[in-house]
């Protein structure tokens, strides 16, 4: 039944009434205990009258309001349908229906499947696509973890990255160099934005493309492509090792050697040396002073492969990239001088100084040799995989390349027919 507006009225008038006398009262016993000597008593009284009160008109208070709410017109259960919108599965729903007002909320437990998901979606993502720009992707790819253990079995995986215009010729080489070995590496595509051709579903490669934009030889896109691909490779913390390579590189082992001689490496293998000939030091610009000095100016390989705390810090540059961007143009090739110089500026002792890709530059010229059908034969590749002698580890090693190009799309046949014997790849 509801409750008449005469009565509240009355109700109200009769407590303040009551409240008048209190008063009253109080302040003719506080003149007699002041006239009598007691006024230390006095004050304690006074101070826990004061707070009585405050109860009670913070009672009064919360009574009116409760009641009006209680009995307002404009009070509906539908307003609650704004919350509709939330997905059934979401963790917010599941706080609402497991909690009550009385009592804590149900969380799920650490070890519950939807936790194990959902720790498995944050370090190692299933999808590649995504929405981030760069800087927001450089941001993400940033974040290192403080705890030294991971909460989790890791065991580090190699990515690939391949910054490619477009196909892969060579796809059926990489592929037999891949099989068997799920678990040990990532693969991840940068190509041109209009190359829109999906491989197969049965290939290693399909749906590993990143989102890509242009990139122009000689000019910075080519620097942000390859930040682009360490960054998304970055975002898979299981991701130990980042090996550049393009359309045209071939592997010179099978996987189970390159895998090793990268996890087992006490350093990065970024090509960097002081080139004092005019397309070295020559290509400086002094307006990079004081950020960049001449003594800091390194020339190196654009192909390269560094470890995860190597990654972190080249994709979290802020101080150089803009330098290089600003004053590193043409005849100046950014690609040849900004990672060289970074690492030697940043962390110099965690670089071999050297390439892992083998080139051929004896023809001489602004691009390496590209190799035919008619160069391939095993004396021409075991040249590569064990005609040099170099440092890994403090010690001295035959290998030094594992990996070569530029290799044209004709040499896939006589590749795929050596490969079994000299690669040790599965026929």
């Amino acid at each position: 039944m509801p409750i008449s507006h005469s009565y509240i009225k009355a109700h109200k008038e009769m407590k303040q009434c009551r409240f008048t006398l209190f008063v009253k009262e109080l302040s003719i016993r506080i003149r007699r205990e002041v006239r009598e000597g007691s006024f230390q008593i006095t004050t304690t009284i006074v101070f826990c009258l004061s707070v009585a009160f405050f109860v009670v008109i913070l009672g009064m208070f919360i009574n009116d309001h409760v009641r009006k709410f209680i009995v307002s017109e404009e009070f509906y259960l539908p307003q609650l349908t704004k919350f509709s919108q939330l997905s059934p599965w979401s963790p917010y729903s599941q706080f609402l229906c497991n909690t009550s007002l009385f009592s804590s909320p149900t969380l799920p437990p650490l070890n519950s499947s939807t936790s194990s998901r959902a720790l498995r979606d944050l370090i190692a993502p299933k999808e590649l696509w995504h929405s981030m720009n760069d800087k927001e992707l450089m941001w993400r790819a940033s974040m290192v973890p403080h705890f030294v253990d991971y909460p989790y079995d890791r065991t580090p995986k190699v990515a690939f990255m391949f910054l490619s215009r477009g196909r892969l010729p060579l796809a059926s080489l990489w592929e037999k160099f891949f099989k068997g070995h799920a678990g040990l590496y990532s693969i991840y595509l940068h190509t041109s934005p209009e190359f829109n051709t999906e491989m197969p579903k049965s290939s290693v490669f399909y749906k590993r493309r990143i989102p890509s934009k242009s990139v122009d030889w000689g000019k910075a896109t080519m620097v942000d492509a390859e930040r682009r691909l360490l960054a998304n490779a970055l975002l898979d913390f299981f991701n130990e090792r980042f090996v550049l390579l393009s359309e045209t590189c071939i592997p010179l082992f099978n996987f189970t050697t390159i895998y090793k001689y990268l996890i087992n490496s006490n350093h990065s293998f970024v090509s960097s040396f002081d080139d004092p000939r005019h397309i070295g030091r020559g290509r400086y610009n002094k307006r990079m002073f004081p950020t960049v000095t001449l003594p800091d100016w390194r020339k190196g390989s654009q192909w390269f492969e560094v470890h995860r705390k190597l990654a972190i810090e080249i994709v979290s540059d802020v101080t150089y990239y803009p330098i290089f961007q600003e004053h590193c143009r043409p005849p100046c090739y950014m690609d040849e001088h900004y990672l060289a110089t970074l690492v030697n500026k940043l962390r110099p002792d965690l670089n071999s100084n050297r390439s892992i890709t083998w080139v051929d530059w004896s023809r001489g010229g602004s691009h390496p040799t590209k190799f035919v059908r008619k160069d391939v034969s095993e004396a021409f590749l075991n040249q590569a995989r064990h005609g040099f002698n170099c440092s890994y580890n403090s010690g001295l090693s035959s290998i030094c390349f594992l990996f070569a190009r530029k290799f044209h799309p004709s040499t896939l046949e006589p590749l795929l027919r050596i490969a079994p014997s000299l690669l040790g790849f599965d026929p």
